[in-house]
């Protein structure tokens, strides 16, 4: 049972039709989840006096099935239901890539500090206890629903982005399914040199946007079947710093950025942008250009005949300490080695 302190349902009733003002956060989709049809309804009333639609489950299964056609923007989950518990409700919601991005706020008996502990466990991203303070949930109803919305926004810039990758990726039929190879072959780098889970995520996102600022590039000079003109090579080599600017408003854009600007520098400093060398090149740049030119070497390429395995280990062991870190080349052939011969 919710038990709100600030105000009773009859109070509710008593107040005026609307109390947000108009600079306020705009209102978010709520679900109420308990068991107790009057304090629900109540809660329910006193949040839509803030504008929220608010939608009132009776159980957790119900709650779950209506998720299913129509997600909210924040649950309000009470612990305490007749079928499963909210624990259970929480971490089915936290388990599936549908719904673990939805804010949910936990409510259960004050003083009861397993209960906290377990909800939070479950997932939830906050936790209230009985009697609940209405000032205080609205507080944190706003804080979260915020926050939810910049998620949504920074997702939306994602898929845009990605977007632009496979359409870079479309315009040059040479390259199907390199952005696809170019992830496989880094992670598998990333991982015998025992990169950090958040490490390795930003090293699949490097691999397949590390091209992605050719969608600025003259579709001409990507095409084009022979050697690059210099001023043809010094247009293609911005597609480093466009690249850079479009991976901006990704949530990892500081630790995906340096991997898309400096992929295309040397170990010996020839390279571009910025000429860097050895350990200055960020270790996913190094890790990224070890498997893009891996993956050209080994696939047709207007530019480039077509080299066997084989060969392009020997070009990539001719080329460490020049082209490319000699660590980094070292660990990409010893899990070559060990992929072939598990294939």
């Amino acid at each position: 049972m919710w038990m709100p302190t600030t105000h009773t349902s009859e109070a509710a009733a008593a107040l005026p039709a609307q109390r947000r003002s108009p600079g306020d956060d705009p209102p978010g989709h709520i679900m109420v989840v308990d068991d107790n049809r009057e304090a629900g309804a109540a809660l329910a009333a006193l949040l839509e006096l803030d504008r929220h639609t608010v939608d009132h489950m009776l159980d957790g299964r119900t709650a779950l099935s209506a998720i299913e056609c129509r997600q909210p923007d924040l649950i309000i989950l009470d612990v305490q239901l007749p079928d499963m518990d909210g624990y259970a409700v929480c971490a089915a919601l936290k388990r599936s890539p549908i719904t673990w991005q939805i804010p949910i706020i936990m409510v259960t008996v004050e003083g009861q500090r397993a209960s906290r502990l377990q909800g939070l466990e479950a997932g939830a991203d906050d936790y209230l206890q009985k009697p609940v303070d209405m000032q205080e949930l609205e507080v944190r109803i706003r804080s979260l629903l915020r926050n939810k919305r910049r998620n949504d926004q920074l997702e939306q810039a994602e898929a845009v982005i990605f977007a632009l990758a496979r359409t870079v990726e479309a315009k040059d039929a040479y390259t199907e399914g390199h952005l696809q190879r170019l992830a496989l072959y880094s992670v598998a780098i990333g991982e015998r040199l025992g990169l950090s889970s958040d490490a390795m995520l930003a090293l699949r996102y490097g691999a397949l946007l590390h091209d992605v600022g050719k969608v600025g590039v003259d579709e001409l000079i990507i095409r084009k079947g022979g050697p690059l003109t210099p001023a043809e090579y010094r247009v293609m080599q911005q597609h480093t710093l466009i690249g850079e600017r479009i991976v901006q408003p990704l949530r990892m854009a500081a630790a995906v950025s340096p991997i898309v600007r400096h992929h295309h520098e040397r170990w010996d400093g020839r390279g571009y942008p910025d000429g860097l060398a050895r350990e200055a090149i960020p270790l996913g740049a190094r890790i990224v250009a070890v498997a893009d030119a891996f993956d050209a070497m080994t696939t047709t390429r207007p530019y480039n005949r077509v080299f066997s395995v084989a060969e392009a280990a020997e070009r990539l062991r001719a080329g460490a300490g020049l082209y490319w870190d000699p660590t980094v080349v070292a660990v990409f052939l010893d899990w070559l080695r060990t992929a072939r011969a598990l294939a």
